[in-house]
């Protein structure tokens, strides 16, 4: 799929006539994944500059509130919000769109 067939995908409505899928969610999830790892990254580089001059174990401690913002990070760029609708959006692949369709109930498979 070139960029822009993809983009166009992205453009389109939801199933069943929902609003389209925005894009604004991935920019709000991007938005704060790099506030978040530039304060990571601003915190490491801060505590051996400067801070080791004045105190080697609050360099310590600012290197370990580094090490655990990036598991953060990536939980908050990949949570998925009450509006994201994901799971009900056609794959492309019709025999598994059917396959998945059939297991939520939404058609029956006739034998």
């Amino acid at each position: 799929m070139d960029r822009g067939a993809a983009l166009r995908a992205v453009r389109t409505p939801c199933p069943g006539g929902g609003r389209p899928y925005a894009g604004g969610m991935y920019a709000r999830r991007r938005r704060a994944y790099f506030l978040l790892m530039g304060g990571c990254l601003f915190l490491f580089v801060s505590a051996w500059s400067f801070v080791r001059l004045f105190s080697v174990e609050a360099a310590v401690a600012l290197c370990v509130v580094a090490m655990v913002i990036p598991p953060i990070a990536a939980m908050v760029a990949n949570r998925r919000g009450p509006d994201d609708r994901w799971w009900d959006d056609p794959s492309g692949d019709p025999k598994s769109d059917e396959w998945w369709d059939e297991l939520d109930g939404k058609r029956r498979h006739e034998d």
